[in-house]
C-alpha cells in the first residue's frame, strides 16, 4: 500500500500531498532523502531505503527539471509495488500540464490522482496475471518433452536412417537393437547414451556427414579409450615428491675477523620516558593551516579546449548549418542520448584524476538526471552545460555541511572544564603519528595545551616515534608501553589531561586493515568507552578505488561492532601525502562522497608546518581540467 506521495519544488516548497492517503510517516524519510541523496548527488539511484527503529520505507522519485519539480512516492519496504514507477510518470505528466509558478494550492489534483492511481493499479494487475499465464504452457511443454523422451527412440532412428543412404540404414537398425537390449558398458546403459546422442543431434543439426543415426558404439569405444588414459591415483605421485629446501645464504666473513655486534642508536630512556638527550623546542614558523592559498584558474584555456572538442564531436554527427542553428536557437529539451557523449568523456576524465570508477559513474548518472528535460539556452553547447552542472555538483559535495572549526570547539570544551579528544584512525602506513604531530604543532601556535596519548600498543617502535615528536615539540605524552588495552590507555590519558589542565588530547591508534575484525573490534571499543569529540580518518591521497573500500568498511565495522544503539562513525578526514600526487586529486572526492564526512586537514610535506585546509575550488578545477 502506498503510504504517501508528495510534489515539491527544488527550493523545498511543498505544492501537493495526497490527502486521501493521509498516513503519518514515522521519522523523517523525506528530509533524510533530501539530505542524504538529493543534495549529495546520489539522485541517479533507482530508490532509497529509509530504516529507523519502528519504521522501514522505500522511497522512489522523479524530476521535472524544466519546471524544477520533485515527485516522491513512499511505501513500506516489505511491499513490492509494481505500479509506483508508472504512477510517478503519469503524475508527472498530468501535474506539469496544470503547474503554474504563481499558484501554491492544487486541491483540484486530488481527483486526477485518484484516477491515475486506479489506472496504475489496474495495469499492474494485468501485468501480474499475464506473467502467471505465460508460465503454464512452459510447464506443459516440459511434460510433453519428457513423455516423448520416454516413448523410445526406435521410431526416430528409423526415420533418420530412411533419410540417409543404405549403409546408414543398417547402422540405424543396429543401434535400435542395442537400445532394446539395454546392455550396460562403462556404467552407462546404451539407452541413456542413445538418448543423449539423440538430443545432441537435434541441437547440432546435420552434424553427421552421412546423414544417418547417431553411432552409439563409436561413442562407447571413445569413452573406454578415455577411461584408460585417465590417471587412477594422481595424488600418489605428488605425495612421493618431497619439497626441496631452499639453500640459506650465509654471511661472508672477511679475513677471519670476529662478527661485529649489532649497532644500537636508540636513546637511553629512564622509567619515566625521559632521555638524556638535550631538548630544544622546534620552531619552524607559521603552519600552512593559517595561510590563505592563492589559486589561479586557467578557465579561459579550458573553455577553448572544450569548445574545440565539442565542435569536433558535433561535426561528425551533424552538418554545419544544423549545429549552428541549434546553438543560436537553442535545443527544445535535453534528452539522455544528447548527454551521453559529454558524460562519457567527463567520466573518463574523472577516472584519470584518480576518482573511483563507481563514484564517477554515480556522479555522471546524477548529473544526467538533473539535466534531462531541461532546455538548452541559446549559444550554449551541451558539453559546457554538462561541465557546469558537474562543477556545481562537485562544489556541493566537497563543501562541508557543518562547522569544521576545531579551535572554536576546543574553546567550548574548555569552558565546560573538559579536554577535547581527537582520535586518529586509519590503515597501516598512511602517516597517522606524523600528522598527529602536525596537528599538535598547529594547536600549539594558537596557545592551546596539547597532550599526546600513545595508544598504538601493537606496532614496534610506535611509542618511541610519538615520544620523539613529543620531545621535539615539548608536549607531554601519556604512555603505558606495549601489549596494553588501547581503550584503557586512552581513558587514563583523558583522566590525566583533566587533572593537568590540558585542553586537547590527541590519541594515536594502531594502523589496521578494514577487514581485520579483532583490531576493528578493539577500535570500536576505544571509541565507545571514551566518546571522543572527533574521530579523524587518516587516508592517503594516492589511493583510487581502494578509498571506497577502506572508508565504507571502516564505517560499517564501527557500526556493526559497537555495543551502542547509535554508534559513532568517522567525523572527518585527514588526507596525507598530498604533495606527491600532482593533479591526481580524486581520492578527496571519493572519500567525501562515500562517507559524507568533510576533509578537515591536508598533509603536504615532511615538516610540522606542512598541514593545510582543503581548497575546494582548486580541487574542482583540477578534477575538470
Amino acid at each position: 500500500m502506498l503510504e504517501q506521495l508528495l510534489i515539491f519544488t527544488r527550493g523545498g516548497l511543498i505544492l501537493w500531498t495526497c490527502k486521501e492517503l493521509g498516513n503519518a510517516l514515522r521519522g523523517s524519510p523525506i528530509d533524510t532523502l533530501i539530505r542524504s541523496c538529493l543534495l549529495e548527488e546520489r539522485s541517479g539511484a533507482a530508490s532509497y531505503n529509509y530504516d529507523v527503529p519502528g519504521a522501514s520505507y522505500t522511497l522512489k522519485w522523479t524530476f521535472h527539471n524544466e519546471l524544477g519539480l520533485v515527485f516522491v512516492a513512499v511505501y513500506q519496504k516489505i511491499l513490492h509495488l509494481l505500479y509506483v514507477d508508472d504512477l510517478l510518470a503519469m503524475v508527472k505528466r498530468e501535474f506539469s500540464e496544470i503547474f503554474d509558478p504563481k499558484r501554491m494550492v492544487y486541491d483540484d489534483f486530488d481527483e486526477t490522482f485518484r484516477q491515475l492511481r486506479k489506472e496504475a493499479e489496474a495495469r499492474a494487475e494485468v501485468i501480474k496475471k499475464s506473467k502467471q499465464v505465460v508460465y503454464k504452457p512452459v510447464s506443459n511443454l516440459g511434460k510433453k518433452q519428457g513423455q516423448m523422451q520416454q516413448s523410445g527412440f526406435e521410431g526416430g532412428n528409423k526415420k533418420k536412417s530412411s533419410g540417409g543412404g543404405g549403409e546408414s540404414g543398417k547402422d540405424g537398425d543396429a543401434d535400435g537393437d542395442n537400445v532394446k537390449s539395454g546392455i550396460v558398458e562403462n556404467g552407462h546403459s546404451t539407452e541413456e547414451v542413445a538418448s543423449k546422442g539423440r538430443v545432441n543431434g537435434k541441437e547440432n543439426g546435420n552434424a553427421n556427414t552421412n546423414g544417418g543415426a547417431f553411432d552409439v558404439n563409436k561413442l562407447q569405444k571413445l569413452r573406454s579409450k578415455g577411461g584408460k588414459k585417465a590417471n587412477p591415483n594422481p595424488v600418489s605421485k605428488v605425495s612421493k615428491e618431497e619439497p626441496k629446501k631452499k639453500p640459506v645464504k650465509k654471511n661472508r666473513v672477511w679475513d677471519e675477523k670476529p662478527p661485529e655486534t649489532k649497532l644500537d642508536f636508540t636513546d637511553p630512556v629512564s622509567e619515566n620516558g625521559e632521555g638524556n638527550m638535550p631538548v630544544a623546542q622546534v620552531v619552524e614558523g607559521e603552519s600552512m593551516m593559517d595561510k590563505d592559498e592563492v589559486f589561479s584558474s586557467d578557465s579561459d584555456s579550458e573553455e577553448d579546449d572544450e569548445t574545440e572538442m565539442d565542435t569536433k564531436v558535433d561535426s561528425k554527427k551533424k552538418g554545419w548549418f544544423t549545429s549552428m542553428f541549434q546553438s543560436i536557437a537553442g535545443k527544445a529539451n535535453l534528452e539522455k542520448a544528447d548527454l551521453e557523449p559529454a558524460l562519457k568523456a567527463l567520466k573518463d576524465r574523472l577516472m584519470t584524476k584518480n576518482v573511483a570508477e563507481e563514484i564517477a559513474a554515480k556522479l555522471c548518472e546524477s548529473v544526467a538526471v538533473s539535466l534531462e528535460g531541461k532546455k538548452l539556452g541559446s549559444f550554449t553547447r551541451i558539453s559546457s552545460t554538462v561541465q557546469a552542472a558537474m562543477e556545481e555538483a562537485l562544489v556541493r559535495i566537497l563543501t562541508p555541511r557543518r562547522s569544521i572549526d576545531i579551535l572554536r570547539d576546543v574553546h567550548v570544551a574548555k569552558e565546560q572544564h573538559k579536554p577535547y579528544v581527537v582520535v586518529f584512525v586509519g590503515v597501516n602506513g598512511v602517516g597517522k603519528s606524523t600528522n598527529l604531530a602536525k596537528v599538535a604543532y598547529w594547536l600549539q601556535q594558537h596557545d592551546i595545551n596539547v597532550m599526546m596519548a600513545a595508544c598504538d600498543t601493537f606496532r614496534s617502535g610506535a611509542v618511541e616515534q610519538l615520544r620523539t615528536h613529543a620531545r621535539r615539540l615539548q608536549i607531554p605524552i601519556f604512555e603505558k608501553g606495549y601489549e596494553k588495552d588501547p581503550a584503557i590507555v586512552a581513558k587514563e590519558a583523558i583522566q590525566e589531561a583533566t587533572r593537568n589542565g590540558s585542553d586537547v588530547v590527541l590519541v594515536d591508534t594502531a594502523g589496521r586493515m578494514q577487514d581485520n575484525e579483532p583490531l576493528m573490534r578493539a577500535l570500536s571499543k576505544l571509541i565507545y568507552v571514551n566518546s571522543p569529540d572527533l574521530v579523524l580518518f587518516v587516508g592517503e591521497a594516492l589511493v583510487g578505488n581502494d578509498a571506497v573500500d577502506q572508508l565504507s568498511k571502516f564505517n560499517q565495522k564501527l557500526a556493526d561492532l559497537s555495543p551502542s544503539s547509535s554508534p559513532r562513525l568517522i567525523d572527518g578526514i585527514l588526507l596525507t601525502k598530498f604533495d606527491t600526487i600532482d593533479d591526481k586529486v580524486g581520492a578527496a572526492l571519493s572519500m567525501v562522497y562515500i562517507s559524507g564526512s568533510p576533509v578537515m586537514f591536508v598533509g603536504c610535506g615532511q615538516s610540522y608546518t606542512d598541514l593545510k585546509k582543503l581548497n575546494v575550488k582548486s580541487i574542482v578545477k583540477t578534477l575538470l581540467k
